[in-house]
């Protein structure tokens, strides 16, 4: 296939193009590196079936020949990230999404969106289920995002009913793994980045607040199996076991051997408490659920962040 990637030298967005590439297909990585880096992807200069576009989602798009899909990966991902971005967020859900999906439509691809599973809010029910509507403060900090991908998954479904767009919605769940950038705001790099330098690893709340860590492996091939599946409509992708994140702290404080002491912080406006997928659809129709083990995805996680320090 000869697929776009929107937001390809992002976290995710680098290891979906490697993956793709490693599969045989073509790529074209599109990315205004607001929050990504350049370096993500330079392997893959390399590759002679991988092109990079320096270029922003929320304007015309415009790609030569033929696709097979259209990746919408683009959006500023992480707390910091949206906090410091709220309008470029919100306009790459909404802009970006109409013309990614415009572009799909054109070329008669398949439209894939990362939506996300910040749409379930500060849920209500524990774990997430794709039926729930969720439990979001469309007018607090986190709404730029939550709502960002809300109204993508809103278009998506339109242009799917209205122009019979093929269409593959993945609500991502907590992902970590190498190439998160350590200062993203999130608890993984925070506490690996704090813990390898000595500084205090900060929690927020009590740290009872619970997450769903899924290896950016594991994740990648949960995408690309719903990528060649037929289900038009949201699916799960995640690790259903969860951590509170006092516990992750201690986990990830003995794997560095560090001495830093844990303190807490005020909890953010509108932070879940809880955060768990219910995968049983990827698990009965894409046959896929998440193998690796925390500490196993901890660990390279670590060694990558003591490169990168």
């Amino acid at each position: 296939m000869r697929i776009l990637v929107t937001g390809g030298a992002g976290f995710l967005g680098s290891h979906l193009c490697e993956f793709l590439l490693a599969h045989g297909h073509k790529v074209i990585c599109m990315d205004n590196l607001v929050t990504s880096k350049i370096e993500n992807i330079e392997p893959l200069f390399k590759k002679d079936k991988f092109t990079f576009l320096k270029q922003d989602v929320t304007n015309y798009i415009h790609v030569d020949g033929h696709l097979d899909a259209v990746l919408h990966f683009a959006s500023p991902a992480s707390p910091q990230d949206y906090l410091k971005f709220p309008i470029p967020t919100l306009k790459v859900g909404s802009l970006g999404t109409h013309k990614a999906l415009g572009l799909a439509k054109e070329k008669k691809a398949t439209f894939m969106l990362a939506s996300t599973s910040e749409v379930y809010g500060d849920p209500l029910i524990n774990p997430q289920k794709e039926d729930y509507w969720g439990n979001v403060n469309p007018i607090g900090p986190r709404g730029v995002y939550d709502e960002a991908k809300r109204f993508a998954e809103a278009m998506t479904m339109a242009y799917h009913r209205y122009h019979k767009v093929p269409i593959r919605i993945v609500r991502i769940f907590n992902t970590y793994g190498p190439r998160m950038r350590r200062n993203d705001g999130r608890a993984v790099p925070n506490f690996v980045t704090q813990a390898l330098k000595g500084n205090p690893i900060t929690v927020y709340g009590k740290g009872t607040q619970t997450r769903s860590l899924c290896y950016v492996s594991d994740l990648i091939l949960g995408i690309y199996k719903l990528l060649l599946s037929n289900i038009n409509h949201p699916v799960n992708i995640g690790n259903p076991q969860e951590i509170k994140l006092i516990e992750l702290a201690k986990i990830i404080k003995n794997l560095t051997i560090s001495k830093s002491k844990i303190v807490y912080e005020s909890l953010p406006i509108d932070d879940p408490k809880v955060r768990c997928p219910d995968i049983k659809v990827a698990k009965k129709y894409l046959k896929w659920h998440p193998k690796t083990d925390l500490k196993n995805g901890l660990s390279h996680t670590i060694s990558y962040f003591k490169k990168e320090l």
